[in-house]
């Protein structure tokens, strides 16, 4: 039987759950899951994750937009992004265009958090971001290449590897 496992990029709230999400988050933790940080993919995803993450003790949240989602960031979400990060549950802010990208690292720094970022394909514009703002956190779906890895270690932050690995 596993133990300590520390899940750090879920999306527990995706419909494909909705049957049975209640029977599956209660399972967890006797399968050896202590932890789970639900990865918000844009302003609906980041409520719904901070309401899953007060219903069980062990879940959390990462509030933010996915890039995929980045053109529908309108004006306040960024603040409506900061008033989810004052709540003890929401661990992280998460990924973004680079606009986007570049206001929730800013905001992420403001208030002390680690950030989760999905990074497909900018590599440099990324690495250049977070030599700029420096926070602490972890690229969660790392495809970058090895030295590019070193400088993201440099920097004091985690990496992992999602399927892209693969290919």
């Amino acid at each position: 039987m596993y133990q300590n496992i520390f899940d750090t990029h879920a999306h527990y709230d995706d419909e494909r759950f909705d049957e049975d999400r209640g029977a599956l988050l209660e399972s967890l933790p006797a399968k050896g899951v202590v932890a789970v940080v639900n990865a918000a993919s844009d302003m609906k995803t980041s409520a719904s994750g901070l309401a899953l993450a007060h219903r069980y003790d062990y879940f959390y949240c990462a509030a933010g937009v996915h890039p995929h989602e980045a053109a529908s960031f309108a004006p306040g979400d960024l603040d409506a992004i900061a008033g989810y990060a004052r709540d003890p549950k929401v661990v992280a802010v998460g990924d973004v265009q680079q606009r986007v990208f570049e206001a929730q690292l800013g905001l992420a720094g403001d208030l002390g958090m680690p950030v989760v970022i999905h990074d497909r394909e900018a590599h440099a514009d990324t690495l250049a971001l977070l030599r700029k703002y420096r926070p602490k956190g972890i690229l969660h779906c790392f495809s970058g290449s090895a030295e590019m890895a070193a400088e993201i270690l440099k920097l004091g932050m985690y990496i992992a590897f999602g399927g892209a690995v693969t290919f």
